[in-house]
C-alpha cells in the first residue's frame, strides 16, 4: 500500500474536487501514462483536468514566484478542491478561439521567426559598406523593419475604374458608380455632381476621361448649394452638401466603419496587389538588401519548411555563431514536418490556416521545449483533424509520455481513448446529472460500466443501420475557386440532400465551402453556423443570445407585482440602470484585488450575485423572481414556462440539441466552442421555417461526445428531411458514413492538397485509392 504523502507515491490523487458541477470527486490517476479524460459534453471533464488538477498546479507553481512578479501574472484562482497529492508541475495546451490577426503567421506561432530573423542580422551576407541591423529590422510587425508603404503587409488595397463602375453604359443616375453606398446617401452624391454641372444622365463612357477622373478619384471635397427635385407630397429645402470621391468613400469605409456588412461591401470594390516599393517582402530595403544562402528573408520565409530544412543543410555554417543559429532552426523544424505540416511557409498567415494545423503548431512547440516530470493537460487535441492526422498526433503524445512526461487529455475522439493507457469516465450524463467519476482505470474494464456512454460507443460492435439514400432535387455550382491552395476547383453541391466536405487538414476544405454565398442560383436562404463564441463578455448568456430573455422579461413586467410598481420591461434587465444592482452594476459579483495574490470573485455584497435590486426581486412570477428563473437550467425553465409558447418554442430547441444542462444565465465565456454552435443553430430552428435554406456547417461535431453527435445529427437529418439542404465540413467518419453525398479534397494539405479527389455516395468515394479519407471510410461505412 502506498503512503499518499509519500514523495513516491506514483498517482495524482485527488479528493473532494467541487468545481463547477463535480460532487465532491475522488480519484486517483497514474503518472506517467497517457490518461484520457472522457464524457458527455457539459459532464464535468474538463473542470477535473483544467479546473481542479491543472490550476492546482499552476497555483502552487505561483506560489514560488516572487510577490512582485506574481502581480504582473494572470492567475486562475484556487479550486474547489480538499486534496491533491502526487501533482507535478504542469503545462496547459488549451483550445483558443480567439479570431487571429493577419499579422500573426506561421512563424510567430512556432517562434521560427524570431530564429530566422537573429540568423539574418547576427550571421547575414551584408552589402559592402552597410550597417549591421538589429533583429528587429528584419520584422515586419515593428516600426524598425515594417515598409512604410504598405506598413509591414506586403499588399496594397487599390481602387480602379473597372472596379468602381462594373457598368460603363449606365449614367450616373442609373448607378454607374456601383461603389456608392445605395439610398438617400448615393442619391446625395449624384445630387451634389448635378449641383457641380456634371451631367448625371450621359451613359458614363460617354462622359470626358479627365471628368471620370476627377468623380473618381479627386482628393477634393467641394461643398454645394444642392437644390433638390420637389416631390409633391412633401418640401425639400436646399442645403448644402460636401463631395466624396468614390474611390474616397470605398477607403475611408474600409479602414473606420465598425459595420462587417459595410467593410465587406466595400471590399469588393478594392483590387490587392503586391506593394510597388517591398514587392511584397513586407521589410525596408536595408533588411531586404541582406541575404544568407544567396536569398532574402522573406525569400525563406516563402518557402515551405521542408525546403527551408534542406537549404539550412546545405548552407555551410561560417562560424560558430551560425552553426548554433542553424542547428536551433532545424531543431524547431523537425517537430512541425513529424506533424505533417512541413507543406506551410513560415510567412502562413494564422487566419488562413485550418483548426487542425493551428493546433498541431502549437503542439509542435511544446514538443520542441524538451521538459521532464510534467503533467502536460491537452484539451482536445484531435479537434480539427482528419483520422490521418490523428495518427500522427498519437505518436506525438507518445513521445511526450516517453520523455519521461504525464499526458493528462480531455478527449472525445474514441481512437484517442482506444490509445490511452488509464481513462477517466465522467457522467452520466451533463450538468447537474453528471459530476462523478463512472471508472478510472484501464480502457478496456469501461466496459462493464453499464452506466458509461462511452463505453457504448467504444465497445459496440454492431453494424452501422441500413441507410436510406436521398435523391437530390437539383445542382449548386460553386467555382471555379482560387483562394489559398485552391487552383481553378469547380464543385457542384447537391440541393435537398446532406453533403459532407471531407479531406486532410489543410486540404481546402472550409475555403471551398467559403464560396457558398446567397449570390449564388439555387441558394433562396444562407445560414451559416460556425463556433465562433455567442458574446465575449459574461454579460452575454444563454437567454440573451437566443431571444429568450426578451420574453421572460415581458413576462415579468405583465405580472400583477410589476404593474402595481409601474415596472416595465426594461426594469428587469441587468445591462441598463434601473432594476440591476448598481454596486455590482449587474454583473453579480465583485471583483477582490489581493495584488500579489490571484484576484479572487466574490458574490455581491449588495445583491448576493442576484445582479438585480431588492425592489426588482420582489416582482415574482410563479414564486420565483427574475434571478431565480435565470437560474434554471433549460431542462427546469421547460416546465416552468410550459404554458408560455414563445418561451416553450426557444427551450425545446435547446432541449432537441441536447442542452438541457445549461443554465439559462450561463455567461458566454463559460461555454464550449461546440456548445456555442449548438446554441445557433436552436436559435436558428426556433425561427420556424421560411421556405428551402442552405445551412452550412463548420465542423459541427468538434467537442461533442459521439453521444451529442447522435443528437446533433438527429437534427440535422431532421432539417433534410423537412425540405431542407445540410453542408457539414466533417472530420469524423461516423457522420461522413451517414451523409448522402461525399465530396473529398486532397490529396495532402497545403500544396499538396487543394483539389477535389473524390466525389460521391460514401460507399464510392470510400473505394477511391487516391483519396486518404477512403481508408477511414471504409470502416464506417462497412
Amino acid at each position: 500500500m502506498y503512503d499518499p504523502h509519500s514523495p513516491h507515491d506514483p498517482y495524482v490523487r485527488v479528493r473532494g474536487a467541487r468545481e463547477h458541477n463535480l460532487k465532491g470527486v475522488d480519484v486517483d490517476i497514474p503518472r506517467d501514462v497517457l490518461a484520457v479524460f472522457t464524457g458527455v459534453s457539459g459532464s464535468g471533464k474538463s473542470s477535473l483536468a483544467f479546473g481542479t488538477v491543472y490550476a492546482e498546479a499552476q497555483r502552487r507553481y505561483f506560489e514560488s514566484v516572487a510577490p512582485y512578479a506574481r502581480r504582473l501574472i494572470q492567475q486562475v484562482g484556487a479550486p474547489k478542491v480538499g486534496e491533491i497529492t502526487g501533482l507535478p508541475p504542469a503545462v496547459s495546451l488549451q483550445q483558443r478561439r480567439a479570431a487571429p490577426t493577419s499579422r500573426s503567421s506561421v512563424g510567430t506561432v512556432t517562434n521560427l521567426s524570431n530564429s530566422l530573423r537573429m540568423l539574418f542580422s547576427r550571421a547575414g551576407d551584408y552589402p559592402p559598406g552597410a550597417e549591421r541591423l538589429d533583429s528587429d529590422a528584419f520584422s515586419a510587425n515593428t516600426a524598425a523593419g515594417a515598409c512604410p508603404e504598405c506598413h509591414g503587409l506586403g499588399r496594397v488595397h487599390r481602387t480602379t475604374e473597372e472596379s468602381l463602375v462594373p457598368d460603363p453604359s449606365l449614367s450616373i443616375r442609373e448607378g454607374a458608380i456601383a461603389a456608392w453606398p445605395g439610398a438617400w446617401q448615393g442619391k446625395n452624391l449624384r445630387d451634389i455632381l448635378d449641383a457641380l454641372g456634371y451631367d448625371v444622365d450621359r451613359p458614363w463612357r460617354a462622359l470626358p476621361a479627365e471628368q471620370r477622373e476627377w468623380i473618381l478619384f479627386t482628393d477634393e471635397q467641394p461643398v454645394v448649394t444642392v437644390h433638390p427635385v420637389r416631390d409633391a407630397e412633401r418640401i425639400q429645402r436646399p442645403y448644402q452638401g460636401t463631395y466624396m470621391s468614390a474611390r474616397r468613400y470605398v477607403m475611408k469605409t474600409f479602414s473606420d466603419s465598425r459595420s462587417a456588412t459595410l467593410r465587406a461591401r466595400a471590399e469588393r470594390f478594392l483590387t490587392s496587389a503586391p506593394c510597388p516599393a517591398c514587392g511584397g517582402g513586407r521589410l525596408r530595403p536595408e533588411a531586404l538588401a541582406v541575404t544568407f544562402a544567396g536569398r532574402t528573408i522573406a525569400e525563406l520565409a516563402a518557402l515551405p519548411l521542408t525546403e527551408l530544412a534542406d537549404v539550412l543543410v546545405i548552407h555551410d555554417a561560417r562560424d560558430e555563431t551560425s552553426r548554433v543559429l542553424i542547428e536551433d532552426l532545424r531543431a524547431r523544424i523537425g517537430p512541425v514536418v513529424e506533424l505533417g505540416l512541413g507543406y506551410l511557409g513560415l510567412d502562413r498567415a494564422t487566419p488562413t490556416l485550418s483548426a487542425g494545423e493551428l493546433q498541431r503548431l502549437r503542439l509542435a512547440t511544446q514538443l520542441r521545449s524538451g521538459l521532464f516530470g510534467v503533467v502536460y493537460v491537452l484539451d482536445e487535441p484531435s479537434a480539427g483533424l482528419h483520422p490521418a492526422d490523428t495518427e500522427a498526433l498519437l505518436t506525438v503524445l507518445a513521445r511526450l509520455k516517453a520523455a519521461g512526461n504525464s499526458v493528462f487529455v480531455v478527449e472525445h475522439h474514441l481512437d484517442v481513448v482506444r490509445g490511452a493507457d488509464w481513462v477517466v469516465d465522467v457522467g452520466p450524463r451533463a450538468g447537474e446529472h453528471g459530476g462523478r467519476v463512472l471508472h478510472s482505470g484501464p480502457v478496456a474494464e469501461l466496459a462493464g460500466v453499464a452506466e458509461s456512454a462511452t463505453a457504448r460507443f467504444l465497445f459496440d460492435r454492431s453494424p452501422a443501420p441500413v441507410r436510406q439514400v436521398r435523391t437530390p432535387r437539383g445542382q449548386l455550382k460553386v467555382g471555379p475557386v482560387t483562394r489559398h491552395n485552391l487552383r481553378g476547383v469547380t464543385a457542384e453541391f447537391p440541393l435537398g440532400v446532406l453533403t459532407a466536405v471531407t479531406g486532410v487538414s489543410g486540404s481546402g476544405k472550409s475555403t471551398l465551402v467559403g464560396e457558398i454565398s446567397e449570390d449564388l442560383p439555387g441558394v433562396r436562404r444562407l445560414v451559416s453556423v460556425d463556433q465562433k463564441p455567442i458574446g465575449r463578455t459574461p454579460r452575454s448568456n444563454l437567454a440573451t443570445y437566443t431571444g429568450l430573455f426578451d420574453v421572460v422579461r415581458k413576462v415579468f413586467a405583465a405580472t400583477d407585482g410589476a404593474r402595481e410598481r409601474g415596472f416595465g420591461v426594461g426594469r428587469f434587465s441587468f445591462n441598463v440602470a434601473g432594476g440591476r444592482c448598481e454596486t455590482c452594476q449587474g454583473e453579480g459579483y465583485v471583483t477582490v484585488e489581493l495584488l500579489f495574490l490571484p484576484s479572487t470573485y466574490s458574490p455581491c455584497p449588495d445583491c448576493g450575485g442576484a445582479r438585480y435590486n431588492p425592489e426588482t426581486l420582489h416582482v415574482t412570477y410563479r414564486g420565483r423572481n427574475i434571478a431565480q428563473v435565470l437560474d434554471l437550467t433549460v431542462e427546469a425553465a421547460a416546465d416552468f414556462f410550459a404554458d408560455t409558447p414563445a418561451v416553450a418554442r426557444s427551450l425545446a430547441a435547446l432541449l432537441d440539441m441536447g442542452l438541457g444542462y445549461l443554465r439559462l444565465g450561463q455567461p458566454a465565456t463559460e461555454l464550449s466552442g461546440g456548445e456555442a454552435q449548438r446554441i445557433k443553430l436552436a436559435s436558428e430552428l426556433q425561427r420556424g421555417r421560411r421556405g428551402h435554406t442552405l445551412y452550412l456547417l463548420d465542423e459541427p461535431t468538434t467537442g461533442l461526445h459521439p453521444a451529442d453527435v447522435e443528437v446533433l445529427m438527429r437534427q440535422l437529418h431532421g432539417l433534410v428531411d423537412a425540405g431542407h439542404t445540410v453542408v457539414v465540413v466533417e472530420h469524423d467518419m461516423a457522420v461522413v458514413a451517414g451523409a448522402d453525398w461525399v465530396i473529398d479534397l486532397g490529396p495532402g494539405g497545403g500544396d499538396r492538397g487543394g483539389r477535389i479527389v473524390a466525389a460521391g455516395a460514401p460507399e464510392d468515394v470510400a473505394r477511391v485509392e487516391e483519396s486518404v479519407t477512403a481508408a477511414y471510410l471504409a470502416r464506417a461505412v462497412r
